[in-house]
Order: structure tokens, then C-alpha cells, then sequence
């Protein structure tokens, strides 16, 4: 399961984002996926229950949004959202098209629970 290794070299850059920021702790963490990108979402998502033990994200939420599989044509030169198990341009049909995203595993958002830190006191009104 391969999916384990994403989510610990995602959690790398998780903590360093969260380190970057002086973070408490992660609330959340957001990816994309591509149909293309060979990662099943579910197995992620459980993945990631294991991989987060022990890390700044022990007890971060986990959300996956699919991204679509964008082509161009190389007969029209058109961009179009196609389905992954067809490839052709949405507009002539052609097959000759080039991927433009589909194929990717993107850390969207991480949500952070800052340190606090103590407010200036304000002199009392006299």
C-alpha cells in the first residue's frame, strides 16, 4: 500500500508548514487528487489515520476534493474536462490530445491552531 508512504511524506510537509507557523497543533488537512494519479482516496484516508499517530496532526481532519482530468487538443487546440477512461477532446473527438491535470496529488490547504500569544497590557484609564 503505497498510500502510506504519500501520507508520511505528506505529513512532512504538513509539519514543516505547521512549524513555519508556530503552530499548537493541525485541525485539518486538505489534498486534491486526480483520477490519474494512481492513489485510491479511501486507502489515503485511512492511511493517513495511521501515519498521523504520534505527529503535530494526531488529531487533524482529513478531506480529499477530485480534481478532473483537463485535456488539449492538438487537432483544435480546445481545453476540455474529459472522463478518465476517455481521452478524447470533448469538442472534435480527436485522440491526439496532451494532459493538462488529472495526474496529480496536491497539498491544497493545512489548518492550524497557532500558539497564543499574550495581548499587550493597555495603561488603566484614569
Amino acid at each position: 500500500m503505497h498510500e502510506l508512504a504519500v501520507c508520511r511524506s505528506l505529513l512532512d510537509e504538513v509539519e514543516r508548514v505547521a512549524v513555519l507557523h508556530g503552530a499548537r497543533r493541525v485541525e485539518r488537512v486538505l489534498v486534491a487528487i486526480g483520477p490519474l494519479a494512481g492513489i485510491d482516496s479511501g486507502l489515503l484516508g485511512r492511511a493517513f489515520e495511521v501515519a498521523r499517530a504520534g505527529t503535530i496532526a494526531a488529531e487533524a481532519a482529513f478531506a480529499v476534493e477530485t480534481m478532473p482530468v483537463v485535456v488539449r487538443c492538438a487537432a483544435c487546440e480546445v481545453d476540455s474536462t474529459v472522463p478518465a477512461n476517455a481521452m478524447l477532446c470533448a469538442r472534435c473527438g480527436d485522440w491526439r490530445v496532451e494532459l493538462l491535470s488529472g495526474d496529480e496529488l496536491l497539498l491544497k490547504s493545512v489548518e492550524l491552531e497557532l500558539e497564543s500569544r499574550p495581548q499587550p497590557q493597555r495603561p488603566a484609564a484614569a
